[in-house]
């Protein structure tokens, strides 16, 4: 688990509107998402990743899973700005959250954050990191400039 992509870590002042739910087989990646650790499983067998980590392949049902690192940068494949937020999370509103690819092949959803000099469209760049509340960590992306020439 050493190995795992170090993620920025922004602190972020309050407690989490609506913890996710752990295991203990998920123990792993909450903790080490709290110090910046990116990481997911792949299977042995198959070698593919899973995102959310699981501790049986969906591809191929093995139970032989490994910690992997995930690379901290993707695209944004879609997003929504939510305005009329469910109770728990009104006063966080309006907020975005996004579908990212991430360059691993993985595909999540997650909070957008940092979005506001940008245009949000699909294939925007985005690196992902930590948004690290008083009682625990979440995962976000947020756009990047993308420098390179055409």
């Amino acid at each position: 688990m050493s190995n795992a992509t170090q993620l920025a870590i922004v602190p972020v002042a309050g407690t989490l509107s609506y913890p996710p739910r752990q295991s203990a087989f998920t123990q792993a990646f909450w903790s080490g998402l709290r110090e910046g650790r990116w990481q997911t499983t792949c299977c042995e067998d198959c070698s593919k990743l899973t995102f959310p980590p699981k501790p049986v392949c969906p591809h191929c049902w093995s139970t032989r899973v490994a910690w992997r690192p995930l690379g901290s940068f993707g695209t944004l494949y879609s997003w929504t700005r939510i305005h009329a937020a469910p109770s728990v999370f009104a006063s966080e509103a309006p907020y975005a959250v996004g579908i990212v690819d991430l360059a691993d092949g993985v595909r999540l959803a997650c909070r957008l954050t940092g979005t506001e000099s940008f245009v949000l469209a699909p294939g925007l760049p985005v690196e992902m990191l930590v948004l690290l509340y008083e009682d625990g960590p979440l995962f976000a992306a947020r756009p990047v400039r993308d420098d390179t020439p055409s």
